[in-house]
């Protein structure tokens, strides 16, 4: 295995003026390339002899919205040749589509549509782009960080149609909303002397 800063300048050798940044973390490197030369960079550490990154190992998002291109996608790369590993990344919005990578990497075909299904983010020529972890009819991209936590449809088995039927979420209990004083929502005004001390006759 090289070491890191010499396996850093094999990579940015390869991938030339594609890069945009790269960063050292964790002990593993990560390289920013434009979002448009993805493709190629990925074919280059691929093809490079003394890279050989044969495996795709997945493909992510990671979703920032206060960010103008908020979404980052990334690609783990492995070389099992020269024990090594290296994050790819590339930044793009909800509207701007990533080309696919599928052919460079096949595992790439599935990667890609659970990204597209979890974020939203489109990737351009892919041959299959459609859901592959949630629903066909399910709604919005669960892992947007603007993405309610309880969902916006709950499933069920109804015994009576003997079906499973979809139904808006329904709450058996309004938000509790913690004041600090009490970790439980409708105490007394009398209850909140007590816990506090101010119980006359203290």
């Amino acid at each position: 295995m090289l070491p890191i800063d010499n396996f850093r300048e094999e990579v940015l050798r390869a991938l030339g003026s594609s890069v945009l940044q790269s960063a050292v973390e964790g002990g593993e490197l990560t390289v920013f390339v434009a979002r448009t030369r993805i493709a190629e960079a990925l074919q280059r550490l691929r093809d490079d002899p003394a890279l050989a990154m044969s495996q795709l190992m997945d493909i992510c998002g990671a979703d920032y919205p206060g960010r103008p291109e908020r979404f980052e996608v990334v690609y783990h790369l492995l070389s099992v040749g020269r024990n090594a590993r290296v994050r790819v990344k590339v930044r793009t919005d909800e509207h701007t589509p990533v080309p696919t990578v599928t052919g460079i990497f096949k595992s790439a075909v599935w990667y890609e549509r659970e990204t597209w299904d979890m974020f939203g983010i489109p990737f351009a020529n892919h041959p299959d782009l459609r859901r592959i972890l949630t629903d066909y009819g399910f709604e919005g991209h669960p892992l947007r960080k603007d993405f309610p936590l309880t969902g916006f449809v709950e499933v069920r088995y109804d015994p009576e149609q003997k079906r499973v039927v979809y139904e808006p979420v329904k709450f058996q209990q309004d938000y509790r909303v913690f004041d600090f004083k009490s970790p439980w929502e409708g105490m007394t005004a009398v209850q909140l002397e007590r816990e506090n001390g101010e119980e006359g006759g203290q």
